[in-house]
């Protein structure tokens, strides 16, 4: 069953109508079975049991020839009589044999035996009177034992000619019964067999159509979900560069603030040399302060171009989703199509195409509902990639915010050099400087505050990114199951 729910529609179609050829091959088989069994019974009816009485009938034929020679010869004691009366006795006697031959059953056997026992005694009281007759003796005494001798044994012989065509109709009756049954039989075994048929190919359709709307709905519904989950990552990205931008515009500010606090120290400096030293310390300390939120800011932008990177993917993904969905269009296209003949030729099938029409519209309207949800699909990807799209121009509006942050730091630890080689101040400007260096102190905790805001961000962006990527791939398997239903060579390629 799992091997039958991964076949193609053609598949299915094709193994249903196997089926029914196969049970159409069957029927063919049967039919011609039961009526060679039909004919061979017929022809054995014909052949054999009516010739068994016809020669049960030339048994009488013989034995009366041989009576009325037997007689001729009594009244006229001329020997040719005689001679008729053994070829007569000659040709029951060869009919008798065929009949031994011919019969099957014990009961037959016995019967002809009693036959011809009855004829060879009928024979000998014959041989008696002829005798008698040949010796001239008393026609009186002829006359008497011909009724006492020939008259019994001829009663016998014809009780056991009747009782052997009595057997021998019975025979036929039957023969003709089971010749009978048998054609009813054959009859009834084609009209089951053809009405299991029909109820075959019915359910068979009913299954076929059931399951493959049963996966393209699922499919389908998959999709829209999945659709659906890259939407919502898509919004979550959107939210997350917004506050990326806002951040970096922080991160501006605070820098401002720093140039502005660093041109102080610069001028307090020229008034305090003897502290030079610790100026330069100082000034030092905020160059590889600032060298470490450059390299922060480096990172971040790894990280901005790793999500561009992602978004790109991404689109690209959403295009090879609409190719699917094209190939899904037309083939609803198709199907409704194909359903649209199926209802002609089921109308120009007459009534007998009823059920074909009425599973022919099914089949349409089934297409035109995946069509139209192939639209809906298609415009929510339409959305993904509007929203892809934005996402990128803000990551790259991003980017270029960390750029021109980038050179400012640039600036900055240039101007902490300068800083470094004309620090000159005198001790009065100490006080300025201590509270420049204060200020610049607080700058610097809000550069932190705000660059660790961007590594959140950031964070939410990745985690938000590896959504967008498994929705992605589950879209990308959704893909590959609709492109096996349609074309399975491709899918395995």
């Amino acid at each position: 069953m799992t091997m039958i729910r991964h076949w193609t529609f053609a598949q299915k179609i094709s193994a249903g109508f196997a089926l029914v050829v196969a049970l159409a091959v069957a029927i063919g088989v049967i039919s011609v079975y039961a009526l060679r069994s039909v004919v061979a019974s017929n022809e054995r009816l014909t052949s054999v049991n009516f010739q068994l009485l016809v020669d049960t009938q030339r048994l009488n034929g013989f034995l009366e020839r041989k009576v009325a020679a037997g007689r001729a010869f009594m009244l006229t004691r001329e020997e040719r009589f005689m001679d008729r009366t053994r070829e007569a006795r000659s040709e029951f006697q060869a009919v008798l044999e065929r009949l031994k031959r011919s019969v099957d059953s014990d009961e037959e056997r016995r019967l002809i035996e009693a036959v011809g026992l009855a004829e060879s005694e009928h024979q000998q009281a014959f041989e008696r009177v002829f005798a008698m007759q040949r010796a001239a003796a008393p026609i009186d005494a002829v006359v008497r034992a011909f009724d006492e001798l020939v008259v019994p044994k001829r009663d016998q012989l014809d009780v056991n000619i009747r009782a052997f065509i009595a057997k021998e109709e019975r025979v036929l009756d039957d023969a003709k019964l089971a010749t009978s049954n048998a054609a009813a039989w054959a009859i009834n075994l084609m009209v089951i067999i053809a009405a299991a048929v029909v109820l075959f190919a019915v359910l068979v359709a009913y299954v076929l159509a059931r399951t493959l709307g049963r996966q393209i709905g699922t499919a389908v519904g998959h999709v829209q979900s999945s659709s659906a989950e890259l939407q919502s990552a898509a919004n979550q990205q959107a939210t997350g560069a917004r506050e990326q931008a806002t951040a970096m515009s922080e991160i501006t500010t605070t820098i401002s603030e720093l140039l502005a606090t660093s041109r102080q120290i610069a001028e307090s400096a020229q008034r305090v040399a003897h502290i030079a030293g610790q100026t330069v310390s100082s000034a030092r300390s905020g160059e590889s302060t600032v060298e470490q939120a450059h390299e922060s800011i480096g990172s971040i932008r790894r990280q901005v171009d790793l999500v561009v990177n992602h978004m790109l993917e991404l689109g690209k993904k959403s295009q090879q989703i609409g190719a699917v969905l094209d190939i899904v269009s037309e083939l609803a296209e198709q199907t409704n199509i194909l359903a649209i003949n199926a209802t002609i030729e089921a109308a120009g099938a007459g009534e007998a195409g009823k059920r074909f029409a009425v599973v022919a519209d099914e089949i349409r309207e089934l297409a035109d509902r995946v069509a139209t949800s192939t639209k809906e699909i298609r415009t929510l990807i339409d959305d993904v990639r509007s929203a892809v799209n934005t996402t990128v121009m803000a990551t790259e509006t991003g980017s270029k915010a960390v750029d021109s942050g980038s050179r400012q730091f640039g600036d900055v630890a240039v101007a902490f050099k300068q800083i470094a080689g004309l620090v000159s101040a005198t001790t009065d400007a100490a006080r300025e400087i201590e509270l420049s260096t204060k200020q610049q102190t607080s700058a610097v905790e809000q550069v932190n505050i705000a660059i660790a805001n961007v590594a959140q961000t950031t964070k939410e962006t990745e985690v938000s990114s590896g959504q967008t990527l498994e929705t992605v791939s589950q879209l990308a398997s959704l893909s590959k199951d609709l492109l096996r239903l349609v074309q399975p060579q491709t899918a395995a390629a």
